[in-house]
């Protein structure tokens, strides 16, 4: 089982993120549409790349572990692509 090296707390923003449509479709079966709209507005600042990220991002990341009132489990080991490539 991997440790998380980083702890990152999950803060609410004013406005959401654009979030592209294969990375919401994918959550669809795991996640509700009243969840995935309520993540849109959410962020963490990603030890990884060293910016803001949409949690949504994080959540699709093969970094993230776990989420546990509100504080994000992460290995480290590898960024999400965000802004996403065109």
């Amino acid at each position: 089982m991997v440790e998380a090296r980083f702890k990152v707390p999950v803060y609410t923003t004013q406005n959401k993120y654009k979030i592209p449509s294969e990375m919401t479709s994918q959550l669809k079966g795991a996640v509700s549409g009243k969840m995935i709209v309520s993540m849109k507005k959410e962020a963490v600042n990603c030890p990884v790349v060293n910016s803001e990220v949409p949690f949504l991002v994080c959540f699709t990341c093969p970094s993230f572990l776990n989420r546990v009132k509100g504080v994000v489990g992460c290995a480290g080991e590898k960024g999400p692509d965000w802004p996403a490539k065109k």
